[in-house]
């Protein structure tokens, strides 16, 4: 193991199911493992084979390298039958949702709780109406997280978990801690995934420019599509009355004039933004390249649909949401 994360012992109140053991899915499950939780990943079959192969390796921009063995890894394609996880972690993609959510109420125990750790607004929604009898809440992913090699996962930015407040979450909270993923609740999460959805925005420009996200963000063509991509999205929520958290140093307007700096500027000011592993890439970017659907419909889609129920239009974010189905 190399520059080892820390590991602080801790009480765990009980097992993980992963459901989705992709980039995001394998990143978190991978770092509760190492802490000691008992986890279960459900997943496709080609990162399972992976898995299977080659164990879990997680690192990241600050060092930390954990290595679990193959054997070590509980790797399932459906979620088994008579299983009882204290907590499950919804990690599959957002047109995935509801039927991951129809499988899992098939096979859980009645109230089961289940954070959906998806990017959109509407996946712990979509997840409660396919399987009423579990309890789900919403939650966030803040940072990037990239497949380096197979069974490798990398997380490239920095940043927090967040969901909505719950008891049910407290004894959780010491594990992610202590795991180095920290989970943040907030009483109302709807203004940070609004948050999410702005930075979210750059996803379909990264992985239509062909780059990783730290090149891309200096390359002024990119950076100021995806400027633009925002304006108009805060334009439609300003309208809407939505008012999106701030998840970077600077307030939304400022973020988007220092977007649209010469990149020598745009290099000094932006600093503690580009503090991005040169390896980092857009899931989008990934979905492409494997030709699987992506998440465009709850991106730029989003605020689409969000400004054709105020009788407007979001032209920008419609060409995006165009261009990235015409590649698929």
């Amino acid at each position: 193991m190399k520059n080892p994360q820390r590991i602080v012992p801790v009480v765990v109140p009980g097992s993980v199911l992963i459901m989705g053991a992709g980039s995001v899915g394998c990143y978190i499950g991978g770092c509760l493992q190492a802490a000691g939780v008992t986890v279960d990943f459900v997943g496709r079959p080609r990162v399972l084979d992976a898995l299977r192969c080659h164990g879990l390796r997680i690192t990241d921009l600050d060092g930390a390298d954990h290595q679990l063995p193959p054997d070590a890894l509980r790797l399932h394609e459906h979620t088994p039958a008579g299983l009882e996880p204290a907590l499950v972690l919804l990690c599959v993609k957002s047109p995935a949702t509801a039927q991951a959510a129809a499988e899992l109420a098939d096979q859980l125990p009645f109230n089961t709780l289940v954070l959906s750790m998806q990017n959109g607004l509407r996946n712990a929604e979509q997840a409660k109406a396919a399987a009423p009898g579990l309890r789900v809440l919403p939650g966030m992913v803040p940072y990037n997280i990239a497949e380096l090699a197979p069974g490798q996962f990398h997380r490239g930015t920095t940043g927090h978990l967040a969901t909505r407040d719950s008891r049910a979450l407290d004894a959780w909270l010491p594990v992610f801690a202590a795991a180095g993923i920290p989970l943040d609740v907030h009483a109302d999460l709807k203004p940070i995934q609004w948050g999410k959805l702005l930075l979210n925005l750059n996803n379909p420009v990264n992985a239509l420019s062909g780059l990783p996200l730290l090149a891309e963000l200096l390359d002024a063509r990119h950076r100021r599509q995806f400027a633009a991509l925002v304006k108009e999205a805060l334009g439609v929520m300003e309208t809407a009355g939505i008012r999106p958290a701030r998840l970077t140093p600077m307030p939304w307007p400022l973020f988007v004039l220092v977007l649209r700096l010469p990149t020598p500027l745009f290099r000094r000011i932006a600093a503690r933004m580009l503090r991005i592993d040169p390896k980092a890439r857009s899931s989008m970017a990934d979905d492409l390249a494997l030709g699987r659907v992506t998440e465009i419909d709850a991106l730029s889609g989003e605020v689409v649909r969000l400004a054709h129920s105020l009788g407007i239009r979001a032209p920008l974010n419609e060409t995006m949401v165009a261009r990235i189905r015409a590649v698929h």
